[in-house]
Formats: C-alpha cells, structure tokens, sequence
C-alpha cells in the first residue's frame, strides 16, 4: 500500500462545454485523502495553432458545416454568459490555476512542475504533446483520459470516428502516458453500447465515464496493487481529423452530431 496521500497536478485546457460539467463531477468525487496542487490550463486550439480566430470558423464550415458550426457557436456563447468555463470551475472548487503559458516542455514550465513535487500528473483533455523531461517528474508518472478502447481509435476525435466505423460499443481508457501517442499501458477501461447516440450524447457521456475511470485509476495508483492491459501496438488504429468527405459519409451513414 502507498501509505502518502497522492498529491496531482491536473494537467487540462479551458473547454466551455463537455469539460465543466465532467470536471466538476470529478473534483466533487475525489478522495480526500488526495492533495490537488494545482492545474495547469491550456487555451483550447481545436483546429490548428497556427490559424486566426477566422480563419479556424472558415476552416470549421468547410469541414463540418454552417449548422456545425452555428451549434457549436450558441453553446459556446451560452456558456461564456452564465460564466461556466474550467477556471471558475477550478476556482469554486479552490484549485489553483498554475501559472504557465507556452509550452509545457519549456525549461520555465518544467522548473515550476517540478517544485510542485507532485506524484502524480493526470491529463484531462491536455492539448500539448508531454515530452520525456516533463514525463519524469511525477513519482507515479502521468494519466491521460482517452475516450476510446484503446488501442485502436488511438488519435483525434473517437467520438466521430466510432460512429463513422458504425461500433456497437466504445468506450474510454486511462493510461500511463509515453512519448508516443496514446500508446502507453493501460490502467482502466471502461465500455459502453453506442446505441443511437448523436456524437453531442457520445462526448458527453464518456466524459462522464472518463471521470469515473481516472477517479478509479487514481485509488489503484494510491494502493500500488494493480495490472496493467496492454496498449498493443499490432492492434491499434490511428485517425487523425476528419475531412469534408469523412463527415458527408458520416452523414449519409445515418449519424447525427446532435
């Protein structure tokens, strides 16, 4: 048994929508006997760093398209009025936001994580790469909430590609983070029938499964009892993005985003 209360940085970024509902499941939740120290938050970058505010909505229309679009608009305008984001959530929850802009693998950004001391670090949605120096700094090492069965759907967007593929289940998987990508040993997986779930249902819901698997990876780290799965790299798939054609298959194959 580890016999000291894990202390966690939340490793996450400033999503509007799925995230503040399920984190504050999660910070509700946690054991007490485990010391949040802080999160780091990122500024959420859907489609791609390197394009203007208008640029990405031009880029999303193009993809996705106007009713995409206009949905994903209102419920991100509804959520900014009513004042729902992570930082307040964090904030009601008395977590305090770690001071770190730029990259997480900056000589900067690992000197502060490292005089945090943690023992854990757990990626809710994190949208940087985790490079070996950062990797090395929690005691028990790094979690990251992946919304798939891992190893296949390894990648962006499972919510859209198990429904495309028409699976009968998905689910989510919590695993010990590598220098690959999504490739590192699983600690929890937890399934799900998709049913005739709209891709909006799907995200939600396994947001919400996802919190309850790191909540259940976090008392197996803290015994130090527990067996990995394999994250068997023979197995995986990979998808990245989808393109304009992906979602008009999507479509004609009788799937909803909402």
């Amino acid at each position: 048994m580890t016999s000291m209360a894990p202390r966690i940085v939340i490793l996450t970024q400033n999503e509007t929508m799925f995230l503040v509902p399920a984190l504050d499941y999660f910070l509700r939740r946690i054991n007490t006997n485990c010391k949040i120290l802080g999160a780091v938050v990122f500024e959420p970058s859907p489609f791609g760093r390197n394009q203007s505010f208008i640029q990405k909505i031009i880029t999303t229309i193009g993809i996705f398209g106007l009713e995409f679009v206009f949905r994903y608009g209102f419920f991100t305008i509804r959520s900014k009025i009513f004042g729902r984001d992570v930082k307040k959530i964090l904030s009601m929850h008395k977590v305090p936001v770690i001071g770190i802009t730029g990259s997480i693998n900056s000589d900067d950004s690992l000197s502060v994580l490292r005089s945090l001391e943690a023992d854990l670090f757990i990626s809710i949605t994190g949208n940087q790469i985790f490079k070996k120096p950062l990797l090395e700094i929690p005691r028990f090492g790094t979690l990251n909430l992946h919304t798939a069965l891992l190893p296949k759907y390894r990648g962006l967007m499972p919510s859209f590609w198990v429904l495309k593929n028409k699976e009968k289940q998905t689910g989510v998987s919590v695993f010990f983070v590598d220098e690959g990508i999504d490739s590192g040993p699983i600690l929890v997986q937890k399934e799900i029938s998709i049913e005739n779930m709209s891709q909006w249902e799907l995200i939600r819901m396994t947001k919400f499964l996802g919190m309850e698997a790191i909540l259940e990876g976090i008392e197996l780290v803290q015994a130090g009892d527990y067996q990995l799965i394999p994250n068997n790299e023979e197995e995986s798939t990979y998808y990245s993005f989808p393109t304009r054609q992906d979602v008009i298959e999507f479509k004609k194959g009788g799937n909803r985003f909402f």
